[in-house]
């Protein structure tokens, strides 16, 4: 049963703003910068639809004349005073309209409507609401997902109607204007069954869980890629490839606004640079293998899966010339500086178009593009070109080891939220070890700081906390090689996180490793702004308010500390009824409990709660599981 409106119906006050007029400056010489003026008038929200888990606010707001509004939403939290600092939710219209979801049953909230303008951030008065009671049948009925892990068996090509999130491989996921999440990935499958079909293929779903298999969006390389990479060759007295060896790699996907969505794709050519080649041992002639180029495509209607290309954006460059010499296939003294591979493609708040890619080769390069075109702003070199040169249209923003040009980082992501732009990277060989990690800085070009503050753009080192890491607990075969993760919002303020996740050898069968499950786990953010991925997939359980009394019993609780090429195993922890801890890696301990946060604080560390699925379970089922953060370490738990 929804409350269709809050008691306070119709009422609407008005907040004006103003600001004064006049100014100064410390320098004589400049004309006085002017104070902004005008007004922002921004109407109490209404509230509606209220459920258990959710809430509709409405409001208006309105700028004076020649005041721009750059970003507008509501904010709200279970304290009297929401700012900004708090959850929120955005819009683009001047008629606001949002639903908070997520939220827990029989808790007040305080809301209010914001507007950033010129003037700074202005607030209407702050109103509340309560959530539905519930009544506890919401966890009763739960049917958790029924769709298999283990799909060997439909595999191929003629069973991809059945896929589902199966052969799943570096997603790039984005919400569009129709209401579905689309999903585009590298062009990897079991068996290759996806050769049948095109390349960077595509899947939909509405509720993150039942997903529809599109198939492919490009079913051939453009003849850019060949023209661009022979013309190139021909400049430095290099025969032409006539049968160049493509790989299709890691596309990244966004909506740039309504009725325009974006996609840069990657198309490696995997020929030796000296001779032209096939890239095998037999055929090794002493040199690099050539370079990979970065396209970009655009569609007006995802839902059509029909994209238009807009030809080159950049290629892999070098700071070598023309000396591609390579001693053995075990040299890894790379070639390439800059390896354009794995982009990930951000919209800043003021409006800005940016790139940041990289793989493995010295690290990651951000590059400003143009908002109309998609294409790079500044002139790109020549492939063969300086560090100067370089350093004139990129930057590089992280690097694992600054004095290597090989190293286990690849697949940048980056997000923005409250402040912050957050990179996300997976780290090390992607069949067994894989794993992510994140940083985070004020600008988009970094800095780039850990959580202990080190500075991994100027110092490179290790990017950290760790956000996912191979584990298994205490039922099933648990998950190896679970990065190259794509980061996204449902645009009510709920983050998730998409990566490919394979089975261990210890599973058994042909070839288990190279099953690619695809998995779709949520974000929770700590009081700090540090993300945390939940350990279990995401699985629609209902948001009913957790207990002090859903606490006791027994846990199983992993140390999600890196240790590569592992499996991360769980132990038993117990949480008794007076908030000690009576078994476990933490006995002795005490426990307690935040439920307008659903925060558990363990030992010192807090820990963040969820109900999500068991999906180790037999049959599946609704449980409790958390995550959480240190300077040193991360933790993942599930009660049994």
């Amino acid at each position: 049963m929804k409350n269709m409106f809050a008691k306070w119906g119709c009422l609407m006050l008005m907040v004006v703003a103003f600001a004064a007029c006049g100014g100064g400056s410390d320098d004589p010489e400049p004309t006085p910068t002017p104070t902004p003026t005008g007004t922002v008038t921004i109407s109490i929200p209404q509230v509606s639809d209220i459920s258990t888990t959710s809430a509709q606010f409405r409001a208006q707001v309105t700028a004076s004349s020649g005041l721009n509004v750059t970003k507008r939403g509501f904010c709200y939290s279970t304290s009297s005073n929401p700012t900004t600092s708090d959850k929120t939710l955005t819009t683009q219209l001047d008629d606001m309209l949002a639903t908070a979801s997520g939220l827990s049953a029989g808790t007040t909230y305080y809301v209010k409507a914001f507007a950033v303008s010129a003037l700074g951030t202005t607030y209407s008065e702050v109103t509340s609401f309560k959530t539905e009671e519930n009544s506890g049948s919401a966890l009763d009925s739960y049917v958790a997902p029924n769709y298999i892990d283990d799909y060997r068996n439909i595999a191929g090509w003629a069973q991809r109607s059945q896929w589902n999130l199966a052969n799943v491989h570096d997603p790039s996921v984005m919400l569009a204007d129709d209401g579905y999440f689309y999903m585009y990935q590298t062009d990897a499958s079991y068996g290759n069954a996806h050769t049948a079909g095109g390349h960077f293929h595509a899947r939909r779903s509405k509720n993150l869980i039942d997903w529809e298999y599109l198939g492919g969006t490009m079913t051939a390389a453009p003849a850019w890629v060949k023209d661009t990479l022979n013309n190139s060759r021909a400049r430095f007295g290099l025969p032409a490839i006539n049968n160049p060896s493509y790989g299709y790699w890691a596309p990244c996907v966004r909506k740039v606004k309504s009725g325009l969505y974006r996609m840069y794709y990657c198309i490696v050519v995997d020929n030796y640079i000296l001779t032209g080649k096939a890239n095998t041992e037999a055929n090794f002639d002493k040199s690099w293998t050539e370079r990979a180029f970065i396209g970009v495509m655009e569609t007006s209607d995802p839902a059509s899966n029909k994209w238009e290309d807009k030809g080159f954006v950049l290629s892999s460059m070098s700071d070598k010339g023309t000396n591609w010499a390579r001693s053995s296939t075990k040299d890894w003294n790379g070639y390439f500086y800059y390896n354009a591979i794995d982009p990930t493609y951000i919209i800043t708040p003021s409006g800005e178009h940016w790139l940041i890619f990289g793989s493995w080769h010295s690290g990651f390069a951000a590059l400003q593009v143009n908002a109309d075109t998609g294409k790079p702003i500044s002139k790109m070199p020549e492939f063969c070109t300086t560090m100067a040169e370089l350093n004139k249209v990129m930057k590089r923003v992280y690097t694992r080891d600054k004095n290597s040009r090989w190293q286990g980082a690849e697949a940048p992501e980056v997000i923005y939220r409250n402040g912050y732009y957050y990179l996300f990277l997976a780290y090390d060989g992607l069949d067994v070890p894989y794993n992510t990690r994140v940083v985070r800085s004020q600008n988009i070009d970094g800095p780039y700081f850990t959580i202990s503050g080190a500075d991994v753009t100027t110092n490179g080192g290790d990017a950290l906390p760790i956000m996912t890491h191979p584990y298994k607990f205490s039922s099933g075969y648990g998950w190896v090689g679970i990065s190259h993760c794509a980061v996204f919002d449902d645009g009510n303020g709920n983050w998730y996180y998409a990566s490919q996740q394979r089975f261990p050898d210890s599973a058994g069968g042909n070839a288990p490793n190279a099953v690619m499950m695809g998995g779709v786990r949520s974000i929770r953010w700590t009081k700090d702004g540090w993300p945390v991925v939940m350990p279990e997939r995401y699985g629609a359980v209902p948001d009913v308010a957790i207990t002090e009394e859903d606490i006791v019993g027994t846990w199983e609780h992993i140390d999600l500390s890196y240790s590569y090429a592992k499996q991360k195993t769980s132990s038993e922890m117990v949480f008794a009824a007076d908030h000690t801890i009576t078994s476990g890696t933490w006995k002795g301990g005490k426990w307690s409990f935040d439920a307008t946060t659903n925060t558990l604080t363990a030992n010192g560390v807090e820990l963040l709660l969820q109900r999500e699925c068991d999906w180790e379970a037999t049959p599946r089922k609704h449980t409790i599981v958390y995550a959480g953060v240190t300077n040193q370490k991360t933790y993942w738990g599930k009660k049994k």
